[in-house]
């Protein structure tokens, strides 16, 4: 099936060699700015000539974001056999996030701007974020797991230097993390500091605004795309941009946790580190915009390999979970099965990956990403997909005559390599997946959603998601989710 799959990614990626024919665009930006006036705090200070909105000095922005998924029972063959711990429960659940951001930025000297976020988030997880692989229901999600109280921290500090190399002019709109300004259609931008990997690569003009569009994390990068970040998602690094007309090039090195999916950094950025590189076009097809962006990426971290953690357990029975003791990372109690606890050292994962979206007509677009890991490594920054693909559909209403309104409908499935279907076989857990046993298959969701806008910067949306083989697990599921979204932007 994996075979057929890079087959067929194969001749997507030379139908693309094909688009690049296509009349281009004139440039390549920075992510561009909402269509709508939902962000108009700053237009209000610049009506009483408080700000200037063409070349800014500084500007400020925020949002808040209120998400709860109500989770229905379903059934399932076993649960947390031998202890693990690591099952979606049967029963009823409800999960829910509220988030709050500040957009902070501000220009230094020439070209030089820096961007500081703090943030709040309070949340509830399913089953303490267990039992779901590539297809956690809500992106918002964290993984220390309950946060009651709020907390609070900086999600963002980091500076950006852009050095303008001709071409044709560019107009930077002001936006939450970009300063209204000019600039030229070729220029290298070099960014340093604490920031999330997402904010920069992978961008999707219809699968990558959750806060707008879809709630499930398998819609907001590759699922399989293990991309350095701490427990929050985000990390310190440096990155570099290099635009050239309608193409732009982009290479980062970010540092990884001390720990699989824990909170602390580890800063010894030249021995542990994910470097990752992108390359993207941007064209039009009939007067219809589009782009292709591929990306790879190599991780080298502390971290285990399946097949040693087996090995181990195999060689010498107290080698087991429940024997891990302060080097425990996921809790499991399972004495007869394997812990990756026993095999970590430096270790190399790889993957590539492609991500296409396209505008089909003035108000509606698609978008695809799919992406090839190696699956030899345990996850160590984001969900223990090995192979993943997401696939739909994004709709502005303007046809219904609700121009702010948004609906989709999208596909995303996952897979594991045949050595993590092993471990996982033989008790092991990983991340926050593991059942104590497994029937192997691929997690996918389909989710439809509608977003309603109530004010100019007011968004209520209304979610169903429909999972099978939680945890990649055909012994469980399917399970059915619905959820509801309370958005706001100043």
């Amino acid at each position: 099936m994996m075979r057929a799959l890079m087959r067929r990614l194969t001749s997507i990626v030379l139908a693309c060699g094909l688009l690049a024919a296509a009349p281009a665009r004139a440039s390549v930006s920075e992510p561009e700015p909402r269509p709508d006036d939902a962000f108009d705090f700053m237009n209000l200070l610049a009506q009483h000539g408080l700000h200037a909105l063409d070349e800014e000095r500084w500007n400020a922005y925020g949002q808040l974001t209120w998400i709860s998924s109500f989770k229905l029972p379903f059934s399932a063959a076993y649960s947390n056999l031998n202890g693990t711990g690591h099952s979606l429960s049967t029963d009823f659940e409800h999960s829910f996030t509220g988030t709050a951001t500040l957009y902070v930025g501000v220009a230094l000297w020439r070209g030089a701007e820096i961007y500081w976020a703090p943030e709040l988030i309070t949340e509830q997880p399913l089953s303490g974020l267990t039992g779901l692989g590539g297809a956690i229901q809500n992106f918002e999600l964290q993984k220390q797991g309950v946060a009651w109280p709020p907390t609070v921290y900086s999600s963002r500090l980091y500076l950006r230097q852009t050095i303008d190399l001709g071409g044709a002019r560019l107009v930077k709109t002001s936006d939450p993390s970009q300063l209204a300004s000019t600039t030229t259609a070729r220029r290298f931008v070099f960014t340093l500091g604490n920031f999330s990997v997402l904010d920069f690569m992978d961008k999707n003009a219809f699968a990558g605004d959750l806060r707008r569009e879809f709630f499930n994390m398998a819609f907001l990068t590759y699922a399989a795309w293990d991309f350095p970040a701490d427990a929050r998602g985000y990390t310190w690094g440096a990155l570099g941009e290099l635009y050239w007309d309608h193409w732009a090039l982009r290479a980062s090195r970010a540092i990884a946790p001390q720990r699989p999916n824990q909170l602390p950094l580890d800063f010894h950025f030249w021995q542990y580190y994910g470097d990752q590189i992108e390359i993207e076009h941007q064209h039009t097809i009939h007067k219809l915009p589009g782009a292709i962006r591929v990306l790879g990426y190599r991780n080298h971290e502390n971290m285990a390999r399946f097949d040693d953690a087996v090995s181990a357990y195999n060689n010498d029975h107290s080698k087991n979970a429940a024997n891990c003791g302060d080097r425990s990372d996921y809790g499991s109690t399972n004495a007869m099965g394997p812990d990756l606890c026993w095999a970590r050292e430096p270790n190399v994962k790889m993957g590539i990956g492609i991500n296409l979206e396209q505008a089909i007509s003035n108000d509606i677009g698609l978008f695809l990403r799919a992406m090839y890991s190696d699956g030899n490594t345990e996850v160590y920054s984001f969900t223990s997909a090995d192979r993943s693909i997401s696939l739909g559909a994004l709709a502005h209403g303007n046809p219904w005559h609700r121009p702010r309104d948004l609906a989709g409908v999208g596909l995303g499935a996952s897979w594991i390599s045949t050595s993590h279907a092993n471990y996982l076989a033989a008790g092991g857990v990983d991340g926050f997946i593991g059942d104590g046993r497994i029937t192997p298959a691929a997690e996918s969701v389909i989710e439809a959603f509608y977003s309603l806008s109530l004010l100019s910067s007011v968004f209520l949306s209304v979610d169903y998601q429909h999972i099978t083989n939680p945890a990649y697990n055909a012994d469980r599921g399917s399970v059915d989710i619905f959820g509801a979204r309370l958005h706001a932007e100043f």
